[in-house]
């Protein structure tokens, strides 16, 4: 086997989705790889993400389909939460899918670091534990991103809140949470703690959560919240966190209009940034822009010609499923000689807020702007198995077309099973499909999805004045 120039073919930093897959894909080409992981192979998403939210979500789930069975005819007595039982059995889960991202990664060759890897320059980094210089052809940067919060001169106590990576290991359910943010990750833990019995109360800046949605998504979000017992408190934020000992509340929310609110656990839920502070990308000469996210083209390429970035520390489309099809396609374009980069238009994607979201393509306010007239079909119904159980809550289905050739842009759902639906209508929206397509197929009954197919009647708008 011929010398390598450099210590790898190929050095990755940071261990989540994005990176692996790159990592992996390049060890079984035959390329020299090695990996650095600060913390957890397995990155946001596996370890404090998306898949402990997720358990999260449905452990909050349960205590209302409990109650929805009666209406089934099924008496369930005495029933209660233990915390504790479920939040062992959660880490368990996440342990156990961390250690299966090691050893794929080990099965196929790749050199483990578990430490912290900065830039030296374009083909040198220093592992700060061991202080050990590495060298690599090429470099992938893969770091994810981090939750941010102000400083402590913006807003004084924020150190009296925890982030979304600490809100996984709560010993025990609050007394009351707060949570500021109006984003996906806000109105999910909101709906998570609610459900899970825990008195939670919303601060949004803005008027309606879920800025970017579609106008009728953002509504039936906003709404849903306050019928999940949510205190939902908009247009003010957070002034100043006080700690007040010996309170069985102890931390006091003053807000920007005057009042206050307390609470025992605050959770801020304001937004993320890519993890690159201390990562040394001016040493190395990459260009980051001004939120600090690694600036690249289509092809995932950094401005330094043997540097690239996938993943959320690029700010594109923080999706973990993204993550990986961009570290997918560094691989294959790298090492395989098979060209190709991600698409990232047309991305199904889902918010877990109980009802959840399902959503791909374009909002009716984004088809406007970019395609002039749209068409809008939508519905909102109430599904038939909430005939018999005493919920109220209705899904809300809405398909954006563009009038000139009926193309379908934009499909959006809030309901029950809405991200398990937007998988299968993504694949048709990616395709090209139209409205006819969508008319022309037949409803499968009974179901809630059936709706999707059988709207004919344009949705128009009341004028007023």
């Amino acid at each position: 086997m011929a010398e390598h120039a450099y210590d790898f073919d190929l050095f990755v930093i940071g261990g989540g989705s994005g990176g692996v897959r790159a990592a992996r894909l390049a060890a079984i080409s035959g390329a020299k790889v090695g990996i650095a992981e600060e913390y957890r192979m397995g990155g946001t998403c596996v370890i404090r993400g998306c898949v402990p939210k997720k358990f999260m979500v449905y452990a909050s789930r349960y205590g209302k389909d409990i109650k929805k069975a009666a209406g089934y005819g099924w008496t369930a007595e005495n029933v209660s939460y233990d915390h504790g039982i479920f939040a062992a059995a959660m880490h368990a889960e996440v342990d156990r899918l961390s250690g299966i991202y090691f050893r794929n990664l080990k099965n196929a060759g790749v050199e483990i670091y578990e430490e912290r890897a900065e830039f030296v320059d374009a083909h040198t980094l220093r592992l700060k534990g061991s202080g050990k210089t590495i060298t690599a052809e090429k470099i992938l940067i893969a770091v994810g991103g981090r939750p941010w919060r102000p400083s402590p001169e913006e807003l004084p106590g924020v150190e009296h809140a925890i982030t979304s990576n600490e809100v996984f290991h709560l010993e025990e359910l609050p007394k009351h949470i707060v949570i500021a943010g109006g984003g996906y990750i806000a109105v999910e833990f909101a709906h998570v703690f609610a459900g899970l019995g825990v008195p939670t109360c919303l601060v949004y800046r803005g008027e309606e959560v879920l800025r970017g949605f579609d106008a009728d998504v953002r509504t039936a979000v906003h709404e849903g919240l306050k019928d999940a017992g949510v205190r939902v408190i908009t247009g003010v934020v957070f002034d100043r966190i006080d700690k007040r000992d010996d309170a069985d509340l102890p931390l006091r929310i003053t807000l920007s209009e005057g009042g206050h609110i307390d609470a025992d656990v605050v959770l801020m839920a304001v937004g993320r940034r890519p993890n690159t502070e201390g990562l040394g990308c001016e040493a190395a000469g990459v260009a980051l822009d001004g939120q600090g996210a690694v600036v690249v083209d289509e092809w995932s390429k950094t401005n330094v010609a043997n540097i690239w970035a996938v993943g959320d520390v690029t700010d594109r489309v923080a999706l973990t499923p993204v993550a990986i099809r961009e570290g997918h396609a560094f691989a294959e374009t790298e090492f395989y000689d098979k060209p190709w980069h991600f698409d990232h238009a047309d991305i199904p994607t889902a918010v877990f807020t109980q009802p959840e979201v399902g959503t791909v393509g374009l909002s009716e306010s984004d088809a406007r702007k970019a395609h002039g007239a749209v068409d809008i079909y939508k519905t909102n119904f109430r599904p038939m198995k909430n005939a018999l159980n005493g919920d109220t809550s209705r899904i809300m289905m809405k398909i954006v077309v563009r009038a000139s050739d009926e193309r379908v842009l934009g499909v959006h759902i809030v309901g029950d099973d809405a991200a398990e639906i937007i998988q299968a209508v993504g694949i048709a929206v990616k395709m090209g499909v139209t409205k006819p397509d969508f008319d022309r197929t037949c409803a499968l009954h009974p179901s809630a999805a059936e709706e999707l197919v059988t709207m004919r009647t344009k949705w128009v708008p009341e004028v007023t004045g």
